[in-house]
């Protein structure tokens, strides 16, 4: 185990979380703990969007030091020192510690950067962005899979991971792990920080809601392991008598669990939450981003908490999202418009008037404060502050949009969740959520005219049942809860942002029942909003974990009861609801930690945050040419089998573009991944060609050498299965490397 490398890495972590705290208490100076818990996802915010702008002009040490820099000075110059904790800096340290640790025990006895079989997910594609990001001079990088271009994926979250790799002069293959725990650890911290925050505002304990939404965002996981553990534990005689009970629930044993199964229970979607995604180990979009998703809601609660005199400082936090915003676009994309939305919602809901952003000239031509007029006026200005924000956060990445994103287009009506699936992956947040809805809007029955609130309970029952078998599943679960939440809201009832945060999350699944984003190779299948739902519940899951906390902390608190109801049975209840949302969101960790720790790595024969220590073991002879081609500088083009794909299987001609994967140097066509980003025809002229390369007449294997630049032909296991070799007759090739069944030619021109 590599025990000078974690204390490197988390004192790296710590060093810049304590150089941003100033900055970060300007930003939060309301906050209870002056931002203390977002020091460091406010430094590796900096750190990310300086070292983008930077390395357009040149890339690696200069954006760092330029970022480090920007660090400095601006925690010297609009940094809060007087505001500064150092005491809850301390104690959020203590946070991400524990958070960093336990990622890195996890990843320590399955460290693999693999492709199955090995493993499950898209190790190669992060990996190799990381590789390609080293050896890049400036921005944007070369694509490891598509030799010549520039790669088109949102790599943010690569490139910060690649300035950090460099400013601990550790090797990628133990950065990878490393820089995975440190994601982890920001995530947890944040929302530790923001639920604290708003339970400090309620008058509850910050260190409960805290601790609570720590576990829901870094330990909870659905209800599906709960499901199946009370199937398991109930008479079988019992679940046979419901109709469409799955053979496959009543066969199940605990010994049988996979923390796989619980990211698939939507049919035709992935419904992944971090627990499984940091056990799972992708170092991918969707997880880095998350730190930075909370980060956005933590300024925007900054905003809630500024009144309405300090119209400077309401300016400048919303001009403090624009850099975060720009950020999160090119680390995950999915969660630029969710930036935007959180936007809107906390500015149409925040106790200051919008219209006070504006010129007093400005607003007093705004219509009247009354009714509709007045809840279209705030929603109308919140939309355009949130798209104003989004547009100058967009230009400030404008490269990323002309260069790398990729382009897809909106397709609606999907196939639609089933209210079963709908229930296991939410329920545990809706355990939270109901009581506390429930129990805010019974302030506002009329003792005395209770047949009011019995005939709104009647219509909310007919039409619920009424959407449910429609098949609108989704609105019928989240439709009402969204409407009390809304209503609460604007009623001012002893609620806050923690609703804001309900209603954001409220918003996005329905949303993804109605509107997805078009993926070609799954159009018209049952796998049509596959990805949609995958990247839009993992940001559902975020920023609800900070709501559940301070939820469950309010159920917990006694100042918090019901006009009828006693302190002590409050209190009961309180504790009860909370104790059963706890348990059974825990199962998950339950089963799935044990079982991860009880692995041993590959390759190794002891723990090991060495991602590549595994090729050693099972493909010797390739680790060995990998190794060689790892060790040439810049990015020299090579040749390798054609598609790779998530098997690493070269017994069968299928590479896993590990030689490209694994160097960050360029193949002329890797995964079938590059189809997506690049269209069908130049994906299968680029495949033809390589086809043509291995097996094709010499002029055209000159040609076509010379086309693509290609300065290194890669022959080993798959090549050989997947082609009639005739390249390794070409005279211009000269063999520079050779291990086993694996050669490696440099083509040499006059």
């Amino acid at each position: 185990m590599e025990y000078g490398l974690v204390v490197l890495w988390l004192a790296m972590y710590l060093v810049v979380g304590l150089a941003t705290l100033p900055l970060a208490a300007a930003l939060f100076s309301r906050f209870h703990d002056a931002g203390a818990a977002f020091a460091i996802p406010v430094g590796l915010a900096v750190i990310g969007i300086v070292g983008y702008l930077v390395g357009h002009l040149v890339f690696g040490w200069p954006a760092l030091i330029v970022a480090l820099v920007v660090i400095v000075a601006a925690s010297a110059t609009v940094g809060d020192r007087d505001a500064v904790d150092e005491r809850a800096y301390a104690e959020a340290g203590v946070v991400f510690t524990l958070g960093f640790l336990l990622i890195v025990a996890l990843r320590s006895v399955n460290p693999a950067i693999a492709p199955l079989p090995l493993a499950i997910g898209e190790k190669f594609l992060d990996f190799g962005l990381l590789q390609t990001l080293l050896r890049a001079g400036a921005l944007p990088p070369e694509d490891m899979w598509f030799a010549g271009e520039s790669v088109r994926y949102y790599y943010g979250g690569h490139m910060l991971t690649a300035l950090l790799t460099l400013f601990t002069g550790t090797a990628p293959r133990f950065a990878y792990n490393l820089a995975l725990a440190g994601f982890y650890a920001s995530l947890v911290t944040g929302a530790y920080g923001l639920a604290g925050a708003i339970a400090a505002n309620h008058g509850s304990s910050p260190r409960v809601a805290g601790g609570i939404s720590a576990f829901f965002v870094g330990i909870a996981g659905n209800l599906h392991t709960a499901g199946r553990v009370l199937a398991w534990l109930l008479p079988d005689g019992l679940l046979t008598s419901i109709p469409g009970i799955d053979a496959e629930l009543l066969a199940w044993t605990p010994a049988e669990f996979s923390y796989w199964s619980a990211s698939r229970v939507i049919d035709g979607t992935i419904n992944e939450f971090p627990l499984f995604a940091w056990l799972n180990g992708d170092l991918h979009a969707h997880m880095m981003s998350t730190p930075f998703l909370l980060l956005v809601a933590a300024l925007c609660y900054s905003y809630w908490q500024t009144p309405a005199a300090e119209q400077t400082r309401r300016r400048l936090l919303l001009a403090a999202v624009v850099p975060v915003a720009g950020l999160l676009a090119i680390i995950n994309t999915w969660s630029f418009p969710t930036a935007g939305g959180l936007l809107v919602l906390t500015i149409a809901f925040a106790p200051t008037d919008p219209a006070t952003l504006l010129p007093p000239s400005l607003a007093e031509q705004l219509p009247p404060r009354d009714g509709i007029a007045e809840e279209l006026r705030r929603d109308g200005l919140a939309v355009l502050t949130a798209v104003l924000v989004l547009l100058v956060g967009g230009l400030l990445v404008l490269p990323f949009w002309l260069g790398s994103a990729s382009t897809r287009s909106v397709g609606v009506l999907p196939p639609r969740s089933g209210l079963g699936g709908l229930l296991l992956v939410h329920g545990g947040f809706l355990l939270a959520f109901v009581p506390y809805l429930a129990g805010r809007a019974a302030e506002h029955i009329d003792p005395k005219r209770p047949s009011r609130a019995v005939a709104w309970a009647i219509i909310a029952t007919v039409l619920i049942v009424g959407l449910a078998v429609a098949g609108f599943a989704a609105a019928a679960l989240f439709g009402p809860l969204l409407i009390v939440a809304w209503l609460l809201l604007r009623s001012r009832t002893d609620v806050g942002f923690e609703t804001v945060l309900m209603i954001g999350g409220f918003g996005l699944v329905l949303l993804v029942e109605f509107v997805y984003i078009i993926e070609p190779q799954y159009q018209g299948t049952d796998l049509e909003r596959l990805n949609t739902v995958f990247k839009t519940y993992m940001q559902v899951w975020v920023i609800w974990s900070p709501a559940a906390g301070v939820a469950l902390a309010r159920l917990l608190d006694p100042s918090s009861a019901l006009p009828e109801l006693d302190t002590q049975r409050w209190r009961t209840v309180g504790a009860t609801i909370v104790s059963v949302v706890l348990l059974v969101t825990a199962l998950y960790a339950g089963f799935a930690v044990p079982a991860q720790l009880g692995n041993e790595p590959v390759g190794s024969e002891e723990r090991t945050l060495d991602g590549a220590a595994y090729t050693y073991a099972v493909y010797p002879d390739e680790a060995a040419a990998i190794d060689w081609l790892n060790r040439r500088q810049g990015q020299p083009n090579i040749v390798t089998a054609a598609p790779g794909g998530y098997r690493w299987n070269p017994d069968e001609g299928k590479g896993a573009s590990a030689p490209a994967s694994l160097t960050g140097v360029p193949t002329v066509l890797g995964w079938f991944h590059e189809e997506q980003y690049r269209g069908e025809e130049p994906y299968q002229r680029r495949l033809a060609d390589v086809t043509t390369i291995y097996e094709g007449s010499t002029e055209r294997q000159t040609e076509l050498l010379d086309r693509y630049g290609v300065e290194y032909v890669y022959v080993g296991p798959a090549e050989r299965n997947a082609y009639d070799l005739t390249i390794e007759q070409h005279p211009a090739l000269e063999p520079v490397f050779r291990e086993g069944d694996v050669v490696i030619y440099e083509v040499r021109r006059q």
